[in-house]
């Protein structure tokens, strides 16, 4: 007998008294031996630099559509957007070619732009009626097929605007220690002022983020280029902030849409118009604004149809609001979803979440057709566009290290072949010694 076949044998017969204590933990002799006491949450951050290499072992693989983004947050990657509002005459050709063939083609209403009315909502000219299919103004309450206000019945529709900010961290502290999902509804500015929270939102509560203009303003207010301008660059820099995926949803700031803005949005970018449920919009509001006490009245509400609620990560105060209601909600038996998960949906156009994988598309631009969120190979198209101005470079915006399922190993056959023949007489801890001693073997005995 060889002695490599001999060492096989002996560690094989180690095997059996090891297989009957590797699955079995220690028992304590008092449950009360140990501290309960979380003190504080883990860190969101590395402790060893970027290049240690630690990081290698143990990162999490990235979904992404392939391209490779500046980093998030880096002066490179804040350099491709506007820093304030969106000129519409520096918008990238492409946006603007698109916009120009959906109007020519009879697909964005041609309505007067409203101005602003003495009660602070948009007022329209003599003979549009805010409430006629003509107009259809979501300020005015007036539902356009196709746009999300409710959540099936029973379902809590979580989803908070004007983030990121410094205020958004209790928050997102919160939403962690709950394990709660929810979709943000972000502000471009706010994302290029705060990538450290938006990546926090993203990666480490692998949250769904969605569209809330560029600088929130009264969307109906806007001439088709600002409107364009104002979805574009924030779905822009979603998109290479997020490995490439492209945002599904958005929700006007304030509640104001039309016809026309909503077209835009549809048409164009392949968004689809989200709001709040009207049956508690007021109650709601009133409490995250003022400390009311009101979301007691809708937690405790009627569950038909469901809730899509608004929370402001604004104020500190919008934040602790939704801290203290946030009990009443799970006790009286809401099922709590992300907004833009409702009734199973993808959260992004070419990916159904924050870590699936993403399906390569060429920008941000509508073509007509829903991407598949299926595993694609293909590389993607260069984000870059050409502004309509300068012809400088617009598009190529950041990176981040997108979070994912890891990859699963790959096993030749005779690992396979050694864990198969042993597992199931073996606890599942000992199967990996078992593929080791098998391996050893085959290569005692050739």
């Amino acid at each position: 007998m060889s002695p490599s076949f001999s060492s096989f044998l002996l560690l094989l017969a180690t095997l059996a008294p090891l297989s009957s204590s590797a699955s079995v933990l220690p028992t304590r002799t008092s449950h009360d031996d140990h501290d309960h006491t979380v003190n504080k949450r883990l860190p969101a951050a590395w402790y060893q630099p970027d290049d240690h290499p630690v990081r290698a072992l143990f990162s999490r693989q990235e979904q992404t559509d392939g391209v490779t983004y500046p980093t998030v947050g880096s002066p490179t990657w804040s350099a491709a957007y506007p820093s304030n509002s969106a000129d519409p005459s520096k918008l990238p050709q492409p946006w603007v070619d698109a916009l120009n063939a959906a109007v020519s083609a009879g697909k964005i209403p041609n309505i007067p732009i409203p101005t602003m009315g003495s009660d602070g909502n948009p007022a329209y000219p003599s003979g549009y009626d805010p409430n006629s299919p003509t107009v259809c103004s979501a300020t005015y309450q007036c539902r356009i097929p196709g746009d999300i206000w409710d959540a099936p019945d029973g379902v809590f529709g979580a989803s908070f605007d004007d983030g990121p900010l410094d205020t958004s961290v209790p928050l997102y502290n919160f939403l962690q220690q709950h394990n709660m999902p929810a979709t943000h509804f972000m502000i471009g500015t706010n994302i290029l002022q705060y990538p450290t929270e938006f990546l926090f939102a993203f990666e480490t509560l692998q949250n769904d983020i969605c569209v809330h203009t560029w600088t929130h303003p009264y969307m109906t207010t806007l001439s088709n280029l600002q409107v364009l301008g104002e979805l574009g660059w924030t779905m822009q820099i979603i998109h290479n902030s997020t490995g490439g995926r492209i945002p599904k949803y958005w929700r006007p700031p304030y509640g104001d849409s039309d016809v026309r803005t909503r077209a835009i949005a549809h048409e164009v970018f392949g968004l689809t118009t989200v709001h709040r449920g009207l049956e508690h919009r007021r109650v709601w509001r009133h409490h995250d604004r003022q400390s009311s006490g009101k979301h007691e009245d809708v937690a405790n509400g009627s569950q038909v149809p469901g809730l899509i609620i608004l929370e402001h990560e604004l104020t500190n105060a919008t934040v602790q609001n939704f801290i203290e209601a946030f009990p009443m909600i799970g006790q009286n038996g809401w099922e709590i979803v992300s907004v833009a998960q409702l009734n199973g949906s993808a959260a992004y156009q070419n990916s159904a979440n924050s870590t699936d994988p993403v399906t390569p598309v060429n920008g941000v631009l509508y073509n007509g057709t829903v991407p598949s969120t299926s595993t694609n190979s293909s590389s993607a198209a260069n984000a870059t566009s050409t502004t309509a101005t300068s012809g400088s470079s617009s598009g190529n915006g950041s990176s981040t290290s997108t979070s994912g399922t890891p990859a699963k190993p790959t096993v030749d056959n005779n690992q396979k072949s050694g864990a198969h023949a042993l597992i199931d007489a073996l606890p599942w801890r000992t199967a990996g010694l078992v593929t080791g001693l098998s391996m050893l073997a085959t290569a005692a005995l050739s």
